[in-house]
């Protein structure tokens, strides 16, 4: 069985709230239009699942906590309360520094509801933005406009929380080099902590997936969403942010650690319909239906799937997901993971094809993309897909 670093208890938990007010045209994640749900259900048996998580694996200190969806900021004030206070309950042991986002939709959150989630211990919020162009918002399906994200970031800095962090995304339909600069300057005028700009992904059962198989979807060619990417990297780096990881830019000490839990191979508790939690070296996904979710939770963990993950399966996991960080893999890491495996004699070959192609280069640590593996980090993480799977077959 695969040996997790951390042998202790999983130090990060990752809550799902599945309700958003609309569903947005490129989304494939497991969310629901609010109207008619039962949130309080849900929200009860959510609570369900934490008493039965911790009985079976009892948490140690915590040091972060992500709620994500969704769109958490759905939930009514006495809702975002119970919620709250259920997480308090249920893993009372956080880290003086612990790190508790909620991610929110910047036409979903008051004064009062950041008030809310601030007692609540919530410490940073992550706005989905998208882009700073009404006609934009609305061609994705977005139902915020420019004006209420400046009105959520003000609020939320009325009320004490200043560790914030935006989304934009690139590679939409009709979206020009220009316009993706317009947005990357208005958001780097707000001077945050903390940016994740994304490239769109046409994903199935989504309605751009069903436009873009119609040929109606007026997405930016390879090139141009090339362009856009090496325009916004080009301008965080000028505005001194550091660029951690392919899609994430922060200030010193503002990297999202919660994140770096998935990107370091850690453990975590996952929690809440449809969601996913690596612990004791088994991966699990929970049942994704609202009801159905809600009434697996009544009689124990709601699980839709779990599956022990070999040693071959979790080594190649810590190269694709540890390589997405620009700080890359550490040797050391790797074989404190691995019960003293050393990473160049498990991907001597993998290793050697990538430097020759200068897709990687080494660190005094380990090994991280180049500059051309950056703008290629999908043919490197294929290198590892499998590869010590089809060795000892």
């Amino acid at each position: 069985m695969n040996k997790s670093l951390n042998n202790d208890a999983p130090r990060a938990i990752y809550m799902h709230i599945p309700f958003c007010t609309n569903k947005c045209f490129y989304c494939d994640f497991n969310s629901y239009v609010l109207k008619d749900q039962p949130v309080m259900d849900y929200l009860r048996a959510l609570e369900r699942e934490m008493e039965y998580t911790v009985q079976q694996h009892p948490p140690g200190t915590i040091d972060t906590i992500f709620v994500g969806g969704g769109t958490p900021t759905v939930l009514k004030n006495d809702e975002m309360e119970y919620f709250l206070k259920s997480i308090r309950t249920y893993f009372p042991n956080w880290s003086d520094n612990i790190e508790f986002t909620m991610e929110a939709n910047p036409g979903t959150t008051d004064a009062d509801k950041l008030a809310i989630m601030k007692e609540g211990g919530v410490n940073r919020v992550s706005f989905g933005v998208q882009a700073f162009q009404n006609e934009l918002l609305t061609g994705i399906g977005r139902i915020h406009n420019t004006d209420d994200v400046y009105r959520s970031l003000e609020n939320a800095r009325k009320v004490g929380l200043n560790n914030l962090s935006i989304d934009l995304m690139f590679g939409l339909p009709n979206q020009t080099l220009d316009m993706l600069s317009y947005s990357v300057d208005r958001a780097l005028e707000l001077d945050l902590p903390h940016y994740s700009i994304y490239s769109l992904k046409v994903e199935e059962n989504t309605l751009f997936h069903t436009m873009f198989q119609k040929n109606q979807l007026p997405l930016p060619d390879e090139e141009s969403e090339l362009n856009m990417y090496l325009l916004l990297m080009d301008k965080m780096k000028k505005a001194g942010y550091e660029q951690y990881e392919i899609s994430n830019f922060a200030k010193p000490g503002y990297g999202s650690r919660h994140n770096m839990t998935y990107w370091r191979n850690e453990d975590y508790y996952g929690l809440g319909a449809g969601a996913h939690g690596y612990v004791a070296g088994e991966r699990h996904m929970n049942i994704k239906g609202v009801n159905p979710y809600n009434e697996a939770a009544q009689q124990g963990l709601p699980r839709l799937d779990h599956a022990e993950i070999d040693r071959n399966e979790a080594m190649e996991d810590f190269m694709m997901v540890g390589l997405r960080m620009l700080e890359g893999v550490s040797k050391e890491r790797f074989a404190r993971q691995f019960d003293g495996q050393q990473l160049d004699d498990v991907f001597q070959a993998q290793i050697r094809k990538l430097l020759d192609g200068q897709l990687l280069e080494p660190t005094d640590a380990g090994y991280r993309l180049s500059e051309k593996g950056l703008l290629f980090g999908n043919d490197v993480f294929g290198e590892f897909v499998g590869s010590l799977v089809e060795e000892t077959v």
